[in-house]
């Protein structure tokens, strides 16, 4: 890449950062939060879930818009929306005597404007790369992602030293000069071209006719590790306080442990990928067979050293998993389509996150095998599903026509 395209993937990178921070920030103080409203924990799990849903909902229809009108003028305003909904919910447990409600719509409003954020960004960088590089900056993109779920629990930890409610208050401060780099070093890949909805769904339609078992098959492979990954990310920071009794910022450290190894490998089989312009569905599989095999370890492990390693494992095989999909969801069409085809993936990957932890809490409460067992084995069924009907022709950088 020149300086002027490092320059446009710093500003881009920010997008999926701060985007992040939105569900992983808080986790950490879930605790603390449950104390300060009185709430349980399905309740707090709600935090993420109303947010996640929300954009899960909107992202298709943020997808076309940008598709017509262009990616900056969509992810700029939703980044500032972003903010406005964090000051929402922050005022609200400021300055009300039970804020839980409308801290509730101020996480819709940021949902809405995540909606608008890291998956057209996707397009975006698809739109501006080629087949070479596509896959290298997809993986910073993914790696960027991977950073933000690193530094968000530290952050979380931190700021919530002050108090949890500043948290909300950071969105705001963060998504501000984001904006303006999106605005002032991003550009256009490719001119947009207005179409009416009927033609525009009847071309994406016919994506998922040519294409339709692997492209679905890969998104839902996607959609299952974020599930996995967010669902157990909430029950450990649950677990550390009451099990292990590790509080403040030596948790947010431990919780990003493995996510730091699943920030890394995003960025190496990201950077792997774009040099062998193959072997995508072989890192899918792989991933997934690791997650799997981590959940079925974690559910024998009491000790948190053995735990933090087979944890770490899982976000291993994440980190295998994303980058890949990222490249065959983004290479799967044309740039006309890519926004909307990148903002269904984008939906499926925050329903996903949204639906993780309130899933584990209620398997939880069945029992500790259940949970592991279950979602051990809706790993297994994915993989089988992938191993099927995966395939790399025609959604990957070699097999692209734009």
């Amino acid at each position: 890449m020149d300086k002027k395209h490092k320059m446009m993937m710093l500003a881009f990178s920010g997008v999926p950062f701060i985007m992040v921070l939105g569900n992983s920030m808080l986790i950490p103080e879930f605790p603390q939060i449950k104390n300060a409203l009185n709430i349980d924990q399905f309740h707090v799990g709600l935090l993420i879930t109303t947010f996640s849903i929300t954009a899960g909902i909107s992202i298709p229809f943020l997808g076309y818009l940008c598709d017509q009108i262009g990616r900056i003028k969509v992810i700029v305003p939703a980044l500032l929306i972003y903010g406005l909904g964090g000051v929402v919910s922050g005022l609200a447990a400021l300055f009300m005597e039970n804020p839980y409600n409308i801290i509730l719509v101020g996480r819709v409003i940021q949902g809405l404007g995540a909606a608008g954020t890291a998956p057209i960004v996707m397009a975006l960088v698809g739109d501006v790369f080629q087949s070479r590089q596509r896959s290298e900056a997809l993986g910073i993109i993914e790696a960027s992602n991977g950073i933000g779920k690193v530094l968000s629990p530290i952050l979380g930890s931190a700021i919530g030293l002050i108090s949890w409610i500043a948290l909300f208050f950071s969105y705001a401060l963060l998504s501000i000069p984001i904006a303006a780099g999106v605005y002032f070093l991003g550009e256009e890949g490719q001119t947009p071209q207005k179409q009416c909805i009927k033609d525009y769904l009847g071309k994406t339609s016919d994506i998922f006719k040519n294409k339709g078992g692997s492209l679905l098959s890969t998104i839902l492979a996607g959609m299952i590790v974020l599930f996995i990954l967010f669902g157990l990310l909430s029950y450990f920071s649950d677990i550390l306080e009451s099990k292990y009794n590790i509080k403040g910022f030596i948790k947010g450290l431990i919780i990003a442990i493995p996510i730091l190894f699943m920030s890394i490998t995003s960025y190496t089989s990201g950077h792997i990928l774009k040099k062998a312009k193959k072997h995508f569905k072989l890192s899918i599989i792989t991933g997934l067979i690791l997650v799997g095999g981590a959940l079925l370890a974690l559910n024998f492990l009491e000790s948190l050293v053995p735990y933090l390693v087979f944890f770490s494992l899982l976000g291993i095989g994440t980190g295998l998993v994303l980058p890949a999909i990222n490249t065959m969801v983004t290479s799967s069409c044309n740039s006309k389509q890519r926004g909307v085809i990148t903002s269904l993936y984008g939906s499926a990957r925050f329903i996903g996150v949204a639906i993780g932890p309130p899933s584990f809490t209620a398997l939880l409460e069945i029992s500790k095998p259940v949970m592991y067992l279950t979602s051990s084995g809706i790993v297994a069924l994915i993989t089988i599903i992938s191993v099927i009907f995966i395939k790399e022709k025609g959604m990957t950088p070699q097999g692209e026509k734009n």
